[in-house]
């Protein structure tokens, strides 16, 4: 059983810049996709960004060339930059791993974009 511990979450002014780390309690091979999604109030949860060896990351298209995902396998860490980031933005972001047809999550990081 993968567990799943984020971190980084606040709150940010419009425009400001947060990072995202999610660590996984064993081995993550590069080959198994590391994501994350995020879910606003009263909307379905959504990919934001994955990541996997040997192919570029996938961005939901409202985040690209703004958010970027990478992973440390040594740490078993997924990270997600956050730039410029918009009051859209706000949501409650999910780790996911998905190993043998099991998703795993992560408990969630809350992040506000609000002056």
């Amino acid at each position: 059983q993968v567990q799943l511990v984020e971190s980084g979450g606040g709150l940010v002014p419009p425009g400001g810049s947060l990072r995202l780390s999610c660590t996984a309690s064993e081995t993550i091979f590069s080959s198994i996709p590391m994501s994350w999604y995020r879910q606003a109030p009263g909307k379905q949860r959504e990919l934001v960004a994955r990541i996997r060896a040997g192919r570029d990351p996938d961005y939901k298209d409202s985040v690209m060339g703004r958010f970027t995902i990478s992973r440390d396998n040594a740490k078993n860490t997924v990270y997600l930059q956050m730039n410029r980031l918009l009051p859209e933005d706000t949501a409650v972001y999910y780790c996911n791993v998905r190993d043998g047809g099991v998703n795993y999550w992560g408990q969630g990081t809350q992040v506000t974009v609000s002056s």
